[in-house]
């Protein structure tokens, strides 16, 4: 059984979510403070953390680095905060993904059942099926396969660049990775400000890899946060 810890000081949504979760099978912890949420952490290892940066003794965002220092369970912040500052600087801080108060139940359902299949699938073999192509992370190969006759088929070539963005994503499944991530990872240090670098190759793997670039699928843009590799059985 997955164990969730939720952490929020508003009774009526941790009620809310406690009931909703055990309902569908989640054990669930809660807290109301920072220093209770890392209490309880401590003694019961959550697989899923459902965490509010509002708390009453300190940020949210400490809550996450003091996580981060032992454990890489999923962080979904659940936040009134719609500031895009405010949702960077968790993602930065290590959280999965972001979801802003009023929420629906089933859309966090659906992002925590991403977020654990993120990390169910960390040891599955590197290779990506996405409509009529073949992403193979091993072998760096994208093969386009046509209707059977031959016609559409063959290797689609991409840059060291563009692989090196791709495979971040696609070993993300479903978490949404900050612009700051994103450059940090494929540019490395001192390029936290070449946010049009990712924007030009982001344009660029949609090119070459979505059916329609102008309506992406799989490669998703989080406006004011980053980017999100959206598996196919989870697209639109």
């Amino acid at each position: 059984m997955t164990r969730v810890l939720v952490v929020d000081d508003e009774p009526q949504i941790l009620r809310a979510l406690r009931i909703n979760l055990r309902v569908r099978q989640y054990e669930v912890d809660t807290a109301t403070t920072a220093a209770q949420a890392l209490t309880v952490a401590a003694a019961h290892p959550p697989d899923l953390v459902i965490l509010d940066l509002g708390l009453p003794d300190m940020d949210g965002v400490e809550v996450i680095a003091g996580l981060r220092g032992w454990t890489d369970a999923p962080i979904i912040v659940l936040s009134g905060r719609a500031d895009s500052s405010d949702k960077v600087e968790a993602l930065d801080a290590g959280a999965d993904d972001y979801v802003t108060k009023p929420f629906g139940v089933e859309e966090l359902l659906a992002r925590m059942r991403a977020a654990t299949r993120r990390v169910g699938a960390a040891d599955d073999p590197p290779r990506v099926r996405l409509g009529d192509l073949t992403v193979d992370l091993a072998a760096k190969r994208v093969t386009r396969h046509g209707d059977g006759d031959g016609d559409g088929d063959g290797d689609i070539r991409l840059t060291p660049t563009e692989w090196h963005l791709l495979e971040v994503l696609l070993r993300n499944p479903g978490k949404l990775l900050s612009q700051k991530q994103l450059l940090n990872d494929v540019w490395g240090p001192g390029y936290d400000n070449a946010t049009g670098n990712l924007r030009l190759y982001m344009a660029q793997l949609r090119r070459k890899l979505e059916p329609d670039p102008a309506r992406p699928r799989w490669l998703i843009t989080e406006p004011g946060m980053g980017y999100r590799y959206q598996p196919p059985d989870e697209a639109a």
